[in-house]
């Protein structure tokens, strides 16, 4: 048989190895991509999406499509499990496994929800992105009605999005503003530059949303929020976005790990325990330099796991993988608001946004044109 290469995930990791996937096909060798969903997200307009920025059709990617149109095989399904000695993947709800020769993981990250003690229709992540359309229906729902409060626990990136894009949606739709509050922990944005703190606030501040920092949010349970001081707020829609972790993949199918249960990888982004594995962006930890889950560093990545995908069929040596320097930043805040920021560069304001809205529509595109 032909050597067999599977792909777990279509996401920014895999972007090179999509678009080239005929390559692969040309030398003789047979592709699988499985992904839960025909379409893949991009992470970095969810919030946009979420506000009416964009829609659904605008921050995604049709990859059964590509793939298919590249000769390669789409198995719509969730990979649950890896069998790294027989080789195999299981896919959940699949009897039949899928064989690899050479496996490449770019699984992504979910949002924990460890802290919540029931699982109400009230309750929304930013992963994956089609919560935050189910989302929008329902603050416009219940924003028809008045009087709502929405909660956002967490002070990172996409939870200061979130809630600036909620008050973006609700103006728009011409409702009366829900009443926002922003659980920051101890301290709002903590580890981000202080500039980049104060802009955020002072923009957030100015929408009326509430930046509460009396402590960590320690449980939430019928729509009310507990905080560590055992201080209580109730809302009626609450989005948990107090960072993401890695896929549990790794984690149940005896692979080396890093801390946070991500795939442990080498400078070749190559599995540490086993050689015909490798992965990138938020699914693995790469050992030499733990890296920020952010999306540019699944973008460095492609062009290094697609020549190491090639090079480990063919039987070649590997290329290394360089992280990089400073990444910009850039927060869409709603409203057409943001934060820039890179080196001791930073500023607010439209331009920030319009910015944003470039980078991110040019990107899409690209994609989409493949």
């Amino acid at each position: 048989m032909k050597p067999h290469l599977l792909l777990i995930g279509g996401g920014h990791a895999h972007m090179i190895t999509l678009k080239k996937l005929d390559t692969f096909i040309a030398k003789g060798f047979q592709v699988t991509v499985i992904q839960p969903s025909q379409y893949h997200y991009y992470s970095g307009m969810g919030p946009g999406m979420l506000g009416g920025t964009y829609q659904p059709d605008d921050i995604r990617f049709a990859t059964k499509k590509l793939v298919e149109s590249k000769g390669g095989v789409f198995v719509q399904a969730e990979a649950y499990r890896i069998d790294p000695k027989q080789q195999f993947v299981y896919l959940k709800d699949v009897e039949e496994p899928l064989h690899y020769d050479v496996l490449s993981c770019n699984a992504g990250s979910y949002v924990p929800k460890n802290i919540v003690k029931d699982s109400g229709g009230c309750i929304f992540t930013s992963k994956p992105i089609e919560e935050l359309e189910k989302a929008k229906e329902q603050i416009l729902e219940k924003g028809k009605k008045g009087g709502v409060t929405i909660a956002v626990l967490g002070s990172g990136p996409a939870a200061i999005e979130i809630a600036g894009n909620i008050h973006q949606l609700c103006k728009e739709h011409g409702l009366s503003q829900p009443r926002i509050q922003l659980f920051g922990g101890r301290s709002f944005m903590s580890g981000r530059p202080e500039k980049v703190q104060k802009l955020a606030r002072r923009i957030l501040e100015k929408k009326g949303i509430e930046i509460i920092e009396d402590g960590y949010v320690t449980s939430v349970a019928d729509q009310e929020i507990t905080l560590e001081n055992e201080a209580h707020y109730k809302a009626d829609i609450i989005f948990p976005a107090l960072g993401v972790r890695p896929s549990k993949i790794f984690s149940r199918s005896g692979l080396d790990v890093g801390p946070d249960g991500g795939l442990k990888v080498n400078e070749y982004l190559q599995s540490t325990s086993h050689a015909n594995i490798f992965g990138g962006g938020d699914c693995i930890y790469y050992a030499k330099q733990p890296l920020d889950k952010v999306g540019v560093y699944a973008v460095r990545q492609n062009e290094t796991l697609y020549n190491n995908l090639m090079a480990s069929l063919e039987k070649k040596p590997l290329e290394k993988f360089s992280p990089g320097g400073d990444y910009l930043l850039i927060y869409n805040l709603g409203d057409k608001q943001g934060v820039l920021s890179k080196w001791s560069f930073t500023f607010s304001g439209k331009l920030a946004f319009v910015i944003k809205d470039y980078i991110d529509r040019k990107f899409i595109q690209t994609f989409k044109e493949f």
